[in-house]
């Protein structure tokens, strides 16, 4: 019987040490889910070894066919544009091999149902009144993306953990963190729960905890707690799975219906017909 294809797992990379580690913790995971599964790893950009690098391993040890999975959890720019770079320069060093790429993790249950629990940790034993829960992405210039994170913390809601669900972005995008906790108190929350919606730590975790803490020494009368990302989960490693799998027997696209690249979306009008923008500075920038 043939070899399946490999699966590469595309990571964005961090300056953070514990971040990095994180995703190493992931693709171990990952490949206890599918023992059978030759695992390549990658980032792209901030760690090593880079995609190109993490790529040419797998061909050296005799991959003839490469799926890219990328390990995101709402697809932006460098999934959109960075890891599509990535494969066509594969493509041109391995003429012989066949390349696939994946979507995103997504909005699925899976990162809802980790999410869920971290709201359950860190808000658990306070009522649902006057409990407000704010859920914190990364941010990003993609509107698409952002707002993705919009649908998440209804979803989110609709678990009724909170008397409601405000979501954030740390860089990038409004609202900012600071934003969110300020528009929770103005509504009448006294107990607010912050949930970074994030897979794995890093520096801008660490940023959403400083911010938070900077809020609440201002407002002693509200009390702020901020939980933990959703971390190397077997439920988000099954669903990395999943994406290799639909990439492998599916049609899979991108949903180009909100590229502002593509589409002339409000307040985005300058970028429709504009050239992508491919990340192509070093790893210790």
């Amino acid at each position: 019987m043939a070899e399946a294809p490999a699966l590469l797992l595309v990571g964005h990379g961090s300056r953070s040490g514990p971040g990095v580690a994180a995703y190493w913790e992931f693709a171990d995971v990952l490949q206890s889910e599918a023992p059978e599964l030759r695992l390549g790893c990658g980032f792209i950009e901030l760690a090593e070894p880079g995609l190109d690098a993490a790529i040419d391993q797998l061909v050296e040890a005799g991959a003839t066919s490469v799926v890219a999975v990328p390990l995101v959890l709402l697809g932006a720019g460098h999934m959109k544009n960075d890891g599509p770079a990535a494969l066509a320069r594969a493509r041109g060093r391995h003429r012989d091999v066949d390349f696939a790429y994946a979507r995103d993790l997504g909005v699925h249950p899976a990162p809802l149902d980790v999410a869920t629990e971290r709201i359950t940790a860190v808000a658990g034993g306070w009522p649902v009144e006057a409990t407000a829960v704010v859920v914190v992405s990364r941010g990003s210039s993609d509107p698409d993306a952002n707002a993705d994170l919009f649908k998440v913390s209804r979803l989110l809601w609709d678990a009724g953990h909170a008397q409601w669900v405000e979501p954030a972005f740390v860089s990038l995008a409004p609202p900012t963190v600071p934003d969110a906790l300020e528009r929770c108190r103005r509504l009448g929350a006294t107990r607010i729960a912050l949930v970074p919606y994030f897979l794995f730590t890093g520096v801008l975790v660490e940023r959403i905890g400083a911010q938070a803490r900077a809020w609440a020494a201002e407002h002693p009368e509200i009390a702020v707690r901020t939980g933990l990302e959703l971390g190397a989960d077997r439920r988000l490693a099954r669903l990395v799975l999943e994406r290799y799998r639909e990439a492998l027997e599916g049609d899979v696209r991108m949903n180009c219906d909100y590229c502002a690249y593509r589409v002339a979306l409000p307040g985005y009008e300058d970028r429709l017909g504009t050239p992508l923008v491919i990340h192509t500075h070093t790893h210790d920038h």
